[in-house]
């Protein structure tokens, strides 16, 4: 019902009334289930930031187990401008002068002057070769101008990698064939054939160049690495020096040094990031179980045995000693402690040292089987697997939310029944005192009638 006031007639609200009534009827049933929601809620969200806060720790692992960390090299060039370079995991530590005597280079044609792009030239098939690939564009009388060819040659579906181009000098349109590939083999060769015969005179092939002039050629790059002389199709050079990529930019008399060596800054990088994470992880292990005795507040895990169990298996592994057989078996061998606060910290000096003295080392420290990033991650992993006590507790959790729910859908539908009671109960009371009341109004008018009667 949309309507309010009186339902039968006498002056009771029946709506007002009856919804007082199912309000506060339904008031501690209410309060209660939304302090129930509000705490399954809070838990629900304390779990989701445990479980991120774990795999973004475990993310952070992965590297230093792996022992990518400390595989990677970095190479360095004397001058970047000429030859610059870069190191893959192959690469080993060393020194090595490269001299550039050429640089690799595309070859490169223009033709004597026509006289407008408009000239006509042929028709025909003109054949074009690059390298070992050719390709055959046929030209009719509607594709027989200069510029018409242009065209073809660059929209052929098997173009090789020869693009036309053409120039409008003061003599007149030149026809500029440019290969897209560098390459002493990478050679151009044109003749034409059939239709009227004018494609002859686009033709060119080395010691017949016809109307063209060569005004690139096609050559390899010529370097001399550690006194040996090497040749590439291309300027960029990859495993001249094992796992090394020489990319040359000019030529040079002087030569240019290569180092390679391992690549501390980036190992340095990890080793941050896996402090940073772990920090991460312990801060928000505090929020969660922590009690601020400034605020008098307690995190929505204090407490818990869960939490308190990851807490206590991740401090045991930091603190714990690698039978890996290395140089160093703990974190604090390297320069990485534990702080009063349970917080990593880290001697930047005591670990730049040992990286220099022995990268390999601390990379068996984290990466070996019994290492410190393998068995946290492993441990991690084992925390984070179906059916491990936080599936299991997150399956609980789902389990109450789904219940709470069908607790409010019965509350709902028990205030539809006592509200329908309601309705029907004082709904008959309000019918039956509009009755009285219709009666007495009755009854009231009899009397004043009699007593009328009685003074005539």
């Amino acid at each position: 019902m949309s309507s309010t006031g009186p339902v039968g007639g006498s002056s009771i609200d029946v709506l007002s009334l009856v919804s007082q009534l199912v309000a506060a009827e339904r008031r501690p049933l209410d309060e209660q289930l939304k302090r129930a929601q509000s705490k399954v809620a809070t838990q629900v969200s304390a779990m989701g930031s445990l479980l991120g806060a774990l795999s973004s720790f475990q993310s952070a692992l992965q590297p230093l187990k792996n022992g990518d960390a400390f595989n990677r090299m970095a190479a360095v060039s004397s001058d970047v401008q000429t030859v610059a370079v870069t190191a893959g995991k192959a690469a080993v530590p060393g020194s090595y002068a490269v001299q550039v005597q050429r640089l690799a280079s595309a070859e490169q044609l223009s033709s004597s002057p026509f006289s407008s792009a408009d000239a006509y030239i042929g028709t025909g098939v003109l054949t074009l070769t690059l390298g070992d690939k050719s390709m055959d564009v046929s030209l009719g009388e509607g594709s027989a101008t200069l510029s018409a060819i242009r065209d073809a040659i660059n929209q052929a579906a098997n173009n090789p990698g020869i693009r036309a181009a053409l120039i409008n000098g003061a003599d007149g349109a030149h026809l500029i064939l440019t290969s897209a590939h560098t390459g002493a083999d990478q050679r151009m060769t044109v003749s034409g054939s059939g239709g009227d015969g004018g494609l002859a005179a686009l033709a060119y092939a080395q010691g017949s160049p016809g109307r063209f002039t060569q005004t690139r050629a096609a050559q390899d790059a010529i370097a001399v690495v550690a006194g040996h002389r090497v040749r590439s199709a291309t300027n960029v050079m990859e495993n001249v020096i094992d796992g090394v990529t020489l990319t040359l930019n000019a030529t040079t008399t002087a030569a240019v040094n290569i180092d390679v060596r391992m690549d501390s800054a980036a190992a340095l990088a990890q080793v941050d990031s896996f402090v940073n994470a772990y920090n991460s992880l312990r801060a928000q292990l505090t929020r969660l179980g922590g009690y601020d005795a400034a605020s008098q507040s307690a995190g929505p895990m204090l407490g818990d045995a869960l939490l308190n169990g990851i807490d206590s298996q991740l401090r045991r592994l930091i603190s714990s000693q690698s039978a890996s057989g290395g140089a160093f078996d703990s974190l604090a061998g390297i320069g990485i402690t534990t702080q009063r606060n349970g917080a990593l910290g880290v001697d930047p000096a005591r670990l730049q040292a040992v990286l220099g003295d022995d990268p390999a080392a601390i990379g068996r420290l984290f990466s070996a089987h019994d290492g410190v990033a393998t068995r946290l991650h492993d441990q991690i992993a084992a925390q984070l697997g179906e059916g491990a006590a936080i599936d299991v507790r997150n399956a609980s959790l789902a389990s109450e939310q789904r219940s709470l729910q069908k607790r409010a859908d019965t509350i709902e539908a028990r205030m539809q029944i006592v509200h329908k009671r309601y309705m029907q109960q004082f709904t008959a009371l309000d019918t039956l005192l509009s009755s009285l009341q219709t009666t007495s109004s009755f009854l009231g008018q009899q009397l004043q009638s009699l007593a009328s009667m009685n003074q005539k």
